[in-house]
């Protein structure tokens, strides 16, 4: 089943949570799940996790969580659970 945003973008098959994303990668935000509480993704939007935003993977805790990201200029640390709810695009490695 695809979510709103994959239908939104049309790319079914390379569309991802920000979770999966390995550090080292980066990716383009679609935006947010739809199982995302309201007040949630309007908080994620406000960090800078908004349609069209770069997030770059900076890297993980040993212990895989949380994950520290680069959106826009900022450096923001965000658990596995909160990364689940931003569906993004990764970029190709170049």
């Amino acid at each position: 089943m695809l979510t709103r945003a994959q239908r939104a973008r049309g790319q079914s098959k390379s569309v991802i949570v920000l979770a999966q994303l390995p550090p080292g990668r980066w990716a383009t935000v679609v935006g947010t799940a739809p199982e995302a509480p309201a007040a949630v993704a309007s908080r994620l939007a406000q960090l800078g996790f908004r349609s069209t935003a770069q997030v770059d993977v900076i890297r993980r805790a040993p212990l895989g969580d949380p994950t520290i990201y680069r959106v826009q200029d900022t450096e923001l640390c965000l658990r596995r659970r909160e990364a689940q709810l931003i569906v993004v695009v990764p970029e190709p490695d170049q």
